[in-house]
């Protein structure tokens, strides 16, 4: 069955998504606007309390691997190529579970999205202004994508530790970081169409400014 764009851009009508780069403030924004304006929050990886349970090898071979994985030091050893194929495998498959669980809680309450759903689906499904890109510099997507208190980055730093060569897993890993944030898929989230905000290397606090900025061009102020 293929449900056409414009019924899911009904359902969808009050659902504002923010994607994006690591380390650009996505899951802060989205926990912040949520509060702010009493919105449905979705943070990362929503979906996945479904997902987890109803995808399929056949239909979700990616998602499925977590089923699979009996050792998460094979997640973190894979190769920098491979890991970068199945991020964004695994996004596109999740897409499916998204737009399904947004339509499941759609109603008269706006709601906030932190998601991985990829550009072009986001252009069938929603507008300009339900969307905003939030981007952060290459480097700081990878050096500092472990320097947050974030359960599942720390468990696993845990692992990455825990591997008969942690400096050079670490190595490794960090290499599969720069693919999915390498200058092709920032500049493919940077010439999206979609609204913008960029990261600035600095130690202010930018947190309600980008907020602020965010808020506006969702017509929430």
């Amino acid at each position: 069955m293929k449900i056409e764009n414009n019924i899911i851009r009904h359902y969808l009508k009050n659902v504002y998504f923010i994607t994006g780069t690591a380390y650009a403030g996505k899951s802060t924004t989205v926990k912040m606007l949520a509060d702010r304006y009493d919105m449905i929050f979705c943070g990362e990886n929503y979906h996945s309390k479904v997902s987890d349970i109803v995808a399929e090898p056949g239909a979700q071979p990616d998602i499925s691997y977590m089923k699979t994985l009996s050792d998460w030091k094979d997640f973190v050893t894979r190769s920098p190529e491979e890991y970068e194929r199945w991020m964004f495998s695994t996004a596109k498959e999740a897409s499916e579970f998204e737009v399904a669980e947004l339509i499941s809680i759609s109603g008269d309450k706006k709601i906030i999205v932190d998601t991985n759903i990829p550009l072009d689906v986001l252009k069938e499904i929603s507008d300009y202004n339900h969307v905003a890109v939030m981007l952060s510099p290459m480097s700081m997507s990878v050096e500092r994508f472990f320097d947050r208190d974030d359960p599942e980055k720390q468990f696993l730093l845990k692992v990455i530790e825990s591997c008969e060569d942690p400096q050079v897993v670490m190595e490794n890993y960090k290499r599969g970081l720069a693919l999915i944030n390498s200058k092709k898929h920032y500049d493919e989230l940077a010439n999206s169409g979609f609204f913008t905000v960029v990261r600035q290397e600095s130690d202010k606090d930018t947190r309600e400014e980008v907020c602020d900025i965010i808020a506006r061009h969702f017509g929430l102020i």
